[in-house]
């Protein structure tokens, strides 16, 4: 991984916090003749890739979907192989993350990983806990519904307790209880692999992120594709509500 941390286009509206939904490992691999556990080895180089733009672009940010609370349907083989994937990950990666200055997390239900893992989550996350580069966030059996509810959960709980007033409940309230609350807003929200849906991903984060597909498959996805998604963010007119005109004026 490259050590510059300096972003490439000042002049640019480079997002704050970038998430993808890594998709295509198991098409590139069969498109090849080969296992689908192929395909998910490859997209490992293209995390690397990512992350490296991601970097020199100047974002803060990145959040990758990993593995859904649905990916648990998934044939026990691959199921395996992605969870190896992940240690590995947790064991070699995360060094390289750490000398770069990335701070490492992973969001989601840890609670079905084995306790070896969960384990080596927390090591990971202990180790780049002080770093102040990029924030790397790994979502791993995570599923946005899940996130809101788990919020929700959070403050009828205080509720209950009286630590909280119902009033107090409110977008705001519920927001700092859902995974990547200390981050800067979603700004940019990218799936590989040509289908054009969100999977019960980032829900919450993305109600104004902006939306960016492509057809590319996910172990084809490298720096330069990286770049020409943050080249569209560029030239995309973001509105919040407002008109075009309030927008320009500002």
């Amino acid at each position: 991984m490259t050590t510059s941390t300096t972003p490439e286009c000042d002049d640019k509206n480079i997002p704050k916090h970038v998430a993808i939904i890594m998709d295509g490992n198991g098409r590139w691999a069969q498109a090849q003749g080969k296992s689908r556990v192929t395909g998910h080895k490859a997209g490992v180089d293209s995390v690397r890739a990512v992350v490296k733009g991601a970097r020199k672009s100047g974002v803060e940010a990145l959040t990758l979907f990993a593995f859904s609370s649905e990916n648990w349907q998934r044939p026990e083989q691959e199921v395996s192989v992605l969870m190896d994937l992940f240690m590995y990950v947790l064991t070699k990666e995360v060094k390289r993350l750490h000398k770069n200055n990335i701070r490492f997390q992973v969001i989601g239900d840890l609670s079905r990983f084995s306790e070896k893992l969960q384990k080596s989550i927390a090591k990971s996350e202990q180790l780049t806990s002080e770093n102040t580069g990029l924030v790397l966030s790994i979502a791993a059996n995570y599923g946005g519904r899940w996130d809101i509810a788990n919020a929700a959960k959070t403050l009828a709980n205080q509720v209950k307790n009286n630590e909280l007033a119902l009033d107090d409940v409110n977008e705001n309230s519920l927001h700092e209880h859902t995974c990547l609350a200390q981050l800067p807003p979603l700004d940019l929200l990218i799936r590989t692999g040509g289908d054009f849906r969100i999977s019960n991903f980032l829900l919450w984060q993305a109600a104004y992120a902006e939306f960016y597909f492509t057809e590319v498959l996910w172990p084809d996805f490298n720096e330069s594709e990286f770049e020409q998604a943050i080249n569209t963010f560029d030239q995309r007119e973001r509105r919040f509500g407002k008109t075009g005109e309030q927008i320009a004026n500002k």
